[in-house]
């Protein structure tokens, strides 16, 4: 097989964004499936799952569900705990550069009986969407106060 060198691919941004979020939601699904979690945790997982891509480059917007009745079987006793599955597992992502914006979902299909990773649009940024600052420069504006939360997750 040739290779290129160090050199990568130049790559559009748009290929750029594409990229990004199936990096994203993959991430969340491999990092997260098998933590144990209930209708008392399900918000709060959500949440941390949401800071945490957050804090990633190009992000503009994510949302986590979790519903922890979607899940399977529970053990018994002191062994009596859910974990993540995927079917449990709802995301939506936005990333954006420049014009382009990329959203992409993470969603279990029941009729395929797997959890797929699919774009859901593609194109230029809304003309009335606010451009998003840097992790830090929103952590230093929002110190000291209560953010409003983006979870829808059961809990």
């Amino acid at each position: 097989m040739p290779t290129r060198g160090a050199s990568a691919p130049r790559l559009s941004r748009r290929e750029t964004l594409l990229f990004e979020a199936g990096i994203k939601l993959g991430g969340i699904f491999h990092q997260y499936l098998g933590i144990p979690v209930d209708r008392s945790t399900a918000a709060a997982l959500a949440r941390a799952i949401e800071d945490a891509v957050r804090l990633q480059p190009f992000v503009r917007t994510i949302r986590v569900r979790i519903d922890p009745s979607r899940g399977g079987p529970v053990g018994r006793g002191r062994f009596a705990y859910r974990y993540l599955t995927p079917e449990m597992l709802r995301v939506r992502v936005r990333v954006a550069e420049g014009g382009e914006e990329v959203e992409a979902v993470l969603a279990h299909r029941p009729d395929l009986r797997y959890p797929l990773m699919a774009v859901a649009r593609v194109g230029r940024r809304s003309p009335g969407r606010r451009r998003a600052t840097s992790a830090a420069a929103r952590s230093a504006r929002t110190a000291g106060r209560s953010r409003r939360r983006t979870s829808r997750s059961a809990g």
